[in-house]
């Protein structure tokens, strides 16, 4: 969330949605909704439509079931993208999809063509090779962020990536 009032209004929905008032849960969903879809089409892909919208489905149950969980409202955001994270991975194994992540924005937005070759290289890639590369490489978070976000050892996120990377690598040059 980059706009601080966005930020600060879905606080106060999930403080109020806690303490049980339904309206502000309705509208805290609401609320989070394009947030958890831009988490999820980036891991599902482009054309994976169903997929996104089943991961988004399950990670706006979980949020709905898990809120009183969460300690500190302000941490809201950090906590439905680790749920959005692995909701997404979750459905993109369980359909057997090999779709890329969204990367558009990483070539030129004239260079098609390289947004196609891209597209192709990390559709081949396994989903939780697809997670790990869209976690560190386009999200630019550090290995023990990733690690959080997957559920998985810091280690496992090293080596996920370093094989990603290779791999990416191997294909992009054949």
């Amino acid at each position: 969330m980059a706009d601080p009032d966005e930020h600060s209004r879905g606080v106060a929905l999930a403080r109020a949605a806690r303490r049980g008032d339904t309206l502000a849960m309705s509208d805290l969903l609401d609320h989070l909704t394009p947030y958890v879809g831009r988490i999820c089409g980036r891991i599902c892909g482009p054309a994976a439509a169903a997929g996104r919208q089943d991961a988004v489905q399950e990670t706006l149950t979980a949020v709905f079931r898990g809120l009183r969980s969460l300690r500190d409202a302000n941490a809201l955001y950090g906590w439905v993208r680790v749920l959005a994270v692995r909701e997404a991975v979750r459905v993109v194994r369980r359909d057997g999809r090999d779709l890329p992540a969204e990367l558009a924005a990483l070539p030129s937005p004239g260079d098609a063509q390289l947004a196609a070759d891209i597209r192709d290289v990390l559709g081949r890639l396994t989903p939780e090779h697809r997670a790990v590369l869209l976690l560190r490489d386009v999200e630019g978070l550090d290995e023990r962020s990733a690690a959080g976000l997957l559920g998985i050892p810091e280690g496992t996120v090293k080596s996920r990536l370093h094989r990603a990377r290779t791999v990416f690598r191997r294909m992009w040059t054949a």
